[in-house]
């Protein structure tokens, strides 16, 4: 009888894991599946801003990314206090993507990605955008100051494939 208590106990277990493993929330990859979609905005403070929330009437910025990495256009002017909506269209036949940050933060994520290109990641300030797709950031520009984006997809932020943000104080 205790044998066989213990071999339901097992089962039981090994079900609750399986089941654990499968419900997990998803996390995106660079590659043929990523997609960039409006998502709900994670409220955490950047040095560059934090997200913002969808909603009529945001001044709206058309990026476009090209396989001769680069962005056009590569500058962004925007006030202190001021949420836009970016939206970035791929042209390339390449995943390319656009990641708001400060240059420190940008440079120490594109090292990461040169080690692991297939790192997982998927946050408020990034658009992934596949060949012939569209991404959307709706971002809260809070503080002033000098900011940058760029593709970091591993050679991409190597080739030049970077722009900036300048945001004026109110």
């Amino acid at each position: 009888m205790q044998r066989r208590d213990f071999i339901r106990a097992q089962a039981a277990a090994t079900a609750c894991a399986t089941f654990g493993a499968s419900v997990t929330a998803p996390a995106w990859a660079h590659g043929p599946a990523h997609t960039s979609k409006p998502r709900a905005a994670a409220p955490e403070q950047k040095p560059w801003g934090i997200a913002g929330q969808p909603r009529p009437g945001l001044r709206r910025i058309d990026i476009r990314m090209s396989d001769d990495m680069r962005f056009l256009p590569d500058r962004i002017q925007a006030r202190r206090g001021e949420t836009l909506r970016i939206v970035v269209r791929n042209d390339g036949r390449m995943l390319h993507e656009f990641v708001l940050g400060t240059k420190q933060e940008l440079d120490e994520h594109a090292a990461q990605m040169l080690k692991f290109p297939d790192m997982e990641h998927d946050e408020p300030w990034m658009a992934h955008v596949p060949a012939g797709g569209q991404g959307e950031i709706v971002w809260t520009f809070n503080r002033a100051g000098e900011f940058d984006f760029a593709c970091l997809i591993a050679g991409h932020y190597q080739a030049g494939m970077v722009g900036r943000v300048s945001v004026t104080p109110k």
